[in-house]
């Protein structure tokens, strides 16, 4: 941020200013982020049941807010400046200057965003996209510096903050967005659909269907609900098997923490005819054969025959 706005005071130039407000948003949400992070470490407690995890996407939120008003104001003072314009000057120094920075963010980029994907982090990568995004607006701005010496055309400064404004505006849009549907809790439908292939894989026979499957993701951990139909005649003892059995099948592939709520519902005579317990004692109709789970399926509040 020191570097790019020393870059502004020696060159003058709108496009530079336009990086260097965008580095004071960078320094203000990754240190609202490093607190979120902090927060996502504490472990459950009574006012808490879940975790803190949540407030990741409540920094992503004001990441992405922060990123959309600054955007909004570089545009403001672009658009100002291109009706009164001003003297720019040492351009090919500004270049080389945030020429540096730019290569620093996308280092730093690049690592945020593979330790967020590894620790299932999404404050981390959050940060690591807008440092990215920040490294993309840093190699356009070099450019059009470049294009600016070379041509001596310097309204062309305005216009490259104003197209700089307008990325870094759509970059707050997308990071906000994906922030509040992770607060609406939005149905994340690549990680269902990962569930789903889980248990289609692994099905035992005494899984009649899965259905009212739901996911949600709270920091780094998983919180899944679904129904699960299981023979009516099994006692308590093992359809507490089979749940546990589904709880250590989703925590051994997920390579993650997982917490599962499972509704255990009894068989009806509909689902004779998809059901593949062998020798049943209570079979209406023999196995016409097996139903697959799919994200269509499986997310229904419905029994499979009621499909």
């Amino acid at each position: 941020m020191l570097a790019k706005f020393t870059a502004y005071f020696i060159t003058n130039s709108n496009a530079i200013l336009t990086d260097a407000a965008e580095s004071v948003v960078n320094v203000l949400a990754s240190s609202f982020a490093f607190y979120s992070i902090y927060l996502t470490t504490l472990p459950k407690d009574e006012n808490h049941p879940y975790g803190h995890g949540k407030v990741e996407f409540f920094s992503a939120f004001v990441e992405g807010v922060l990123i959309g008003i600054a955007g909004l104001i570089i545009i403001g003072k672009a658009t100002y400046d291109l009706i009164n314009p001003h003297v720019i000057k040492q351009l090919y120094d500004g270049a080389i200057i945030i020429t540096a920075t730019g290569f620093i963010n996308l280092l730093v980029a690049y690592y945020l965003i593979n330790t967020g994907k590894k620790h299932h982090s999404l404050t981390l990568e959050a940060d690591g996209k807008h440092l990215l995004s920040d490294a993309i607006s840093s190699a356009g701005l070099v450019i059009g510096i470049i294009l600016i010496q070379i041509t001596k055309i310097y309204w062309l400064d305005g216009v490259i903050s104003i197209v700089m404004g307008a990325y870094i505006v759509y970059n707050g849009y997308r990071l906000t967005r994906k922030s509040v549907g992770g607060l609406m809790d939005e149905s994340n439908t690549e990680l269902v659909k990962d569930i789903v292939a889980i248990m289609q894989e692994n099905r035992s026979d005494s899984w009649i269907d899965v259905h009212n499957l739901r996911a949600q993701q709270y920091g780094a951990d998983l919180h899944i609900d679904c129904h699960v139909t299981l023979p009516y005649y099994y006692d308590l003892n093992r359809v507490h098997q089979e749940i546990s059995a589904i709880d250590k099948l989703i925590n051994q592939n997920k390579g993650r923490a997982t917490e599962l709520f499972i509704h255990a519902d009894p068989c009806l005579y509909e689902c004779c005819h998809y059901c593949k317990v062998k020798k049943c004692p209570v079979r209406h109709e023999s196995f016409g054969g097996e139903i697959p789970w799919t994200l269509e399926n499986v997310t229904k509040n419905k029994k499979h025959f009621e499909q």
